[in-house]
């Protein structure tokens, strides 16, 4: 795992910019930095999915808890878990249901949530119903593009993760997936 001092520039620039917003940088993106290349598009999917997929901050953290959890991924489990609970507003008894692979009552959530794993068990492929149940919850075809964005995201964090059994930061740790 490399330190902001030991990583390549362009790594330790992500790196850099983690620790002023939130006062760290991720153990993750220590092994990440190996490959700059690898933290770089990590970075800028997960930025351009925040951005400009079209879901809320509850919505975000749904997709990302869906697809962790999914793939069962306790870091990213844990960091999103943080995330929905400290930065996103997202409600404790939401957050409960999805780190228990639990649909949410919300009937649109569950829509967005049943698409989202749907996606990553079906790698890409769900099925005509649950397409339809996620655009007959108000979402778009453009959304589901957005959900492909965000699994494209976590694949790199989830496989970086597995692969590195990467140790939970501090921040995380009261999340932990037990």
């Amino acid at each position: 795992m490399l330190s902001v001092e030991d990583a390549a520039p362009e790594a330790a620039d992500i790196m850099r910019d983690a620790q002023k917003k939130f006062g760290f940088s991720p153990n993750m993106y220590g092994y990440m930095a190996a490959l700059p290349s690898l933290l770089t598009t990590y970075a800028k999917g997960y930025s351009a999915f925040r951005t400009s997929a079209g879901f809320s901050p509850l919505e975000q953290e749904a997709i990302f808890l869906a697809i962790s959890q999914t793939n069962s991924c306790h870091y990213c489990t844990a960091a999103h878990s943080m995330v929905a609970a400290m930065v996103s507003g997202v409600p404790s008894d939401v957050i409960a249901q999805l780190r228990a692979g639990e649909l949410p009552a919300d009937p649109k959530l569950h829509a967005l949530v049943s698409l989202t794993r749907e996606m990553v068990e079906s790698r890409g492929r769900p099925s005509q119903d649950t397409l339809n149940a996620f655009l007959n919850a108000g979402y778009t075809e453009n959304h589901v593009l957005g959900i492909i964005l965000a699994i494209s995201a976590k694949v790199i964090s989830n496989y970086t993760n597995y692969l590195t059994d990467t140790e939970l930061d501090a921040a995380f740790k009261p999340y932990a997936v037990m």
